[in-house]
């Protein structure tokens, strides 16, 4: 994924002592807020739908990492302060929490491609700044552990002197990226409030392609990320490109021999020892401070020669499906009776993997009637599904993806229904498949027990227009609702 941009290790004593804390300030009543704008903060990717499964953090970026000041260490010699360790991202609010999950794939990155950057706030409601500080990751860092204070440089790249004085939307902190930093990095954005306690943390998710004038005429050109657990036969190729294409004689793959290589730290450095063990003018791993590029067990760089011609470097994953992975129904009952139409359908599943899973109960005439979904640990597990419907024959179709995305494996039982039917028929469940309302269109809104029959041309057309801050059309609810159904 990629977003073009031009333009703790804290003592485990202090934790409770930090949840305290943030309890604290939660109470307390401050105004200021404001968000990283250039680059886009992961919270900003959030309200623009580029990051997805986000939570609160969509819906007001500007309010994100809002926490006690004092990153990385407490003021004066004062105990820890700022964010939790593991909490940075949201700063330790609950309502952000889903910022906080990390992983080499999991957040947009936003390219950097000139080491000299203007970091750039807008400020929603602005208070005087005593100080806006960047930091960044450490080199050979592991973007698959949550971010804490030992994941970062230990002291800003840059720090702008606010004055405490207000800052202005859009003003341009002129900053220079570390010549050593290239691939994967995430820099900790900190406006720190003159007038309060408060200080707002953002990250930025970022992949430096500036090249880096480095000793000894070395570019930088990629990075070797561990991003998934591998399994035996599974392959992995670092694929070289020059101006002109790809490079095939500088490409480097490798197999997945054990279930130890699998590990993703364990094939990162497997395939940076090949690299280094094939090409001169090519070189993977972590710089020290002499120069020397030696492979780590974790997050690796990748140098060329300008002779080599390579410019950069991609890292392709071959996995193959998980021949072993099953899952299945483990038991039902016969049938199923409903009340008015209404039904809770119990069932059991049993599989060897962790699973994504999505169970759908279809009618006769296979419309789906009751779903339910979620993940499961290897094993037996329950699952439960309210289902509205008419008695007759049923399918249960269960199906279920390995966390890795690599297998998929379904099943299908037939089952029962008996008892007092729905009633009236409906397509859909509102607000499922909104985008294909049409003409005579029936759904059943949840909120009511109700079924709506979209109206006829042209006032179908309100029937689409639906959102969770836009539901002025919704049926039997909205303000507007008259305008678009008809209650059966």
């Amino acid at each position: 994924m990629k977003n073009n941009f031009e333009k703790r290790s804290a003592l485990a004593a202090c934790t409770s002592s930090m949840i305290l804390l943030s309890a604290m300030f939660a109470s307390q009543t401050v105004s200021a807020h404001g968000y990283l704008d250039v680059p886009p903060s992961r919270a900003l990717l959030c309200q623009k739908g580029v990051n997805t499964h986000c939570g609160n953090a969509q819906y007001e970026p500007q309010s994100v990492g809002e926490t006690f000041k004092g990153f990385p260490a407490g003021v004066g010699g004062a105990p820890l302060q700022g964010p939790v360790d593991g909490k940075i991202a949201s700063g330790g609010h609950s309502s952000f929490s889903a910022l906080d999950a990390q992983s080499a794939t999991r957040w947009q990155l936003t390219e950097i491609k000139d080491r000299n950057i203007n970091f750039e706030w807008q400020y929603t409601a602005v208070h005087p700044a005593t100080k806006h500080e960047y930091f960044i990751t450490r080199n050979g860092w592991n973007p698959n552990e949550s971010l804490k204070r030992a994941t970062f440089e230990s002291t800003p790249f840059c720090t702008i002197d606010g004055g405490n004085q207000k800052p202005v939307s859009g003003a341009k902190h002129s900053c220079t990226l570390p010549e050593d930093k290239s691939g994967q990095h995430v820099i900790l954005a900190i406006w720190t409030v003159g007038d309060t306690d408060a200080a707002f943390y953002n990250v930025a998710d970022v992949n430096i392609l500036a090249e880096a004038s480095l000793p000894g005429g070395w570019s930088a050109v990629g990075g070797i990320a561990p991003s998934t657990a591998l399994l035996v036969g599974d392959k992995v190729k670092a694929r070289a490109f020059s101006a002109n294409g790809e490079s095939p004689q500088y490409s480097v793959e490798i197999s997945i021999d054990n279930v130890e290589e699998g590990s993703p730290n364990n094939w990162a450095f497997k395939l940076a020892e090949k690299i280094n063990a094939t090409h001169t003018l090519v070189r993977a791993g972590v710089r020290d401070e002499n120069g020397n590029v030696e492979p780590v067990k974790g997050n690796n760089r990748l140098y060329a020669q300008k002779e080599s011609g390579i410019t950069r470097y991609e890292v392709q994953l071959d996995m193959k499906e998980d021949a072993a992975a099953r899952l299945s129904v483990a038991s039902q009952q016969a049938e199923y009776v409903l009340d008015k139409g209404r039904a809770k359908v119990d069932f059991s599943i049993i599989s060897n993997r962790k699973m994504n899973v999505e169970a759908t109960l279809f009618d006769q005439n296979n419309k789906p009637v009751g779903t339910t979904s979620g993940q499961v640990d290897s094993g037996l597990a329950s699952l439960s599904m309210d289902v509205r419907s008419n008695p007759g024959a049923h399918t249960l179709t269960l199906v279920g993806t390995t966390l890795d995305g690599r297998t998929t494996r379904q099943d299908t039982q037939p089952t029962n229904m008996t008892g007092e039917g729905a009633g009236v028929e409906y397509d859909f469940v509102f607000p499922e498949g909104v985008s294909d309302y049409t003409a005579g269109t029936k759904v059943l809104q949840p909120k009511t027990d109700e079924v709506f029959e979209c109206k006829p041309f042209p006032e179908s057309g309100y029937c689409k227009q639906y959102s969770p801050t836009a539901n002025g059309f919704e049926p039997g609810v909205g303000a507007h609702w008259h305008m678009a159904w008809d209650k059966l």
